[in-house]
């Protein structure tokens, strides 16, 4: 099943630092279903769209700004519920964006802070070496509950394809996140620049539902 989903930026969102990204990476579209199965699509917020999807997770390594080497699968399914995107470091307008989102999200998840893993994604491997991860991570006070991973080229584009944001170019990239309550359930993807408040609430209404 393949859907197509329009997304309209809500002025709000677009004011401050976001009128710096190009209109062409401002209206996107994102097929939140192709690699996944689809559940449902529901209500616009705050210039986002959300959609549930069950997707299935590659068999692949990734490396940790630690410069350990890890499963993607085995990381993902440790119990704890999941906040996680994708970025690169050298992206000069989404990823600070979203990025920053994250770090208000951090704090303001209070004494769930430690139960609740973070995870950032490189699209960009070739340069994102588990050094400069670790450097982009600090700039945004990333707690160890936030983590930051990189690998091959070929991994990196697995794990895009498995959550349906490979777009060729990293240049093309989109703002989305992504909540799971717990391994083997859904999760919630959010396309657009969703809001610490809004990040907050789709994790507390996950781990409600769970």
């Amino acid at each position: 099943m393949k859907t197509t989903h329009a997304i309209l930026i809500g002025s709000a969102l677009l004011a401050g630092a976001a009128l710096t990204v190009p209109a062409a990476r401002c209206a996107w579209a994102a097929d939140a279903a192709e690699g996944g199965d689809m559940h449902m699509h529901h209500h616009m917020m705050s210039g986002t769209m959300r959609s549930t999807v069950d997707y299935t997770l590659p068999p692949v390594k990734l490396i940790r700004e630690d410069g350990k080497t890890v499963s993607l699968i085995d990381e993902l399914n440790d119990g704890r519920p999941v906040i996680l995107t994708f970025i690169y470091t050298t992206c000069t307008t989404i990823c600070p964006m979203v990025s920053q989102t994250f770090e208000k999200l951090q704090s303001e998840l209070g004494s769930d802070r430690d139960k609740v893993h973070i995870v950032s994604i490189s699209i960009d491997p070739e340069q994102d070496t588990p050094a400069r991860l670790r450097s982009y991570a600090a700039r945004f006070d990333a707690g160890p509950e936030w983590q930051h991973y990189t690998g091959t080229v070929a991994a990196s584009i697995e794990t895009q394809r498995a959550f349906n944001v490979y777009r060729g170019d990293k240049m093309n990239h989109t703002p989305v996140a992504f909540v799971r309550a717990a391994p083997g359930k859904p999760w919630l993807r959010i396309d657009g620049f969703a809001t610490p408040a809004e990040l907050l609430s789709a994790y507390h209404d996950a781990v409600a539902s769970n």
